[in-house]
């Protein structure tokens, strides 16, 4: 039942075509036109030594990872205001399968988004960076999303359905501003810089700059990540439960 469901669910979230476009279709318009900018000129981020076209489509493929995996939030909120988690207890489907079927989901949907920005800059840019670095950086933005599916399965858990768009676009927009996904954070105050390093967005930028050098400090974004991931499980269990208690 779990793997059936989990199958299902995550195929049909591909089908759906609002969450394409906005994890799909929105990043790559931002990838053309922020790309564009620098496909051609070879210039070099000065911080982290990469093509900033490199960095650029890192940076998109982040946003559109996150914007995946956040978008969970209306699945769920969604489920609840019809009743459907209520009517899913009653089925063979336990409540641990029904959690990861969501992470999952959200997982194959930053993957498919993650993969076509990296593709669409190889196409469009031919940024000079080895084919390795490519397959790294990838892998590690889609690894690092992992703490946001759980960031949208606690918003879909806890807002109303009046509430979740608002509460949404709020979380969202802030960690993509204080991750350096739409603006560079060295143009802001010092203090902004220090209080985007407690969120997971500034990581999830970050550890996909360390895959494509192939070098670097990569312990440290491991190691928040992976906090905010057990921080964020351990609020996802405690709220299922209490709403499993209370139907």
């Amino acid at each position: 039942m779990t793997i059936a469901y989990l199958g299902r669910d995550s195929l049909r979230q591909l089908k759906n075509a609002r969450a394409i476009v906005f994890t799909v279709a929105v990043p790559l318009i931002m990838l053309i036109a922020f790309g564009g900018s620098y496909g051609g000129s070879g210039q070099v981020d000065a911080s982290t030594h990469l093509p900033w076209v490199v960095v650029t489509t890192i940076q998109v493929a982040a946003y559109g990872g996150m914007m995946a995996a956040l978008s969970q939030a209306f699945q769920i909120v969604t489920e609840r205001s019809i009743g459907w988690n209520r009517q899913l207890r009653i089925t063979p489907l336990s409540g641990t399968g029904y959690l990861v079927s969501k992470v999952v989901a959200a997982l194959a949907l930053a993957l498919f988004s993650i993969l076509l920005i990296i593709v669409a800059s190889l196409v469009l840019f031919h940024p000079d960076l080895a084919a390795g670095s490519w397959v790294l950086a990838g892998l590690a933005v889609w690894c690092g999303v992992v703490p946001f599916a759980l960031l949208g399965i606690v918003i879909g858990q806890f807002a109303k359905p009046e509430f979740a768009q608002p509460l949404f676009m709020v979380v969202f927009m802030g960690m993509a501003i204080l991750g350096g996904l739409w603006i560079p954070l060295q143009i802001f105050p010092a203090w902004v810089a220090d209080v985007a390093k407690a969120v997971p967005s500034y990581w999830l930028n970050r550890v996909g700059q360390l895959g494509a050098l192939q070098s670097g400090d990569a312990l440290t974004p491991a190691i928040v990540l992976a906090l905010w991931t057990l921080a964020l499980a351990a609020l996802v269990v405690w709220r299922y439960r209490r709403d499993a208690a209370r139907g």
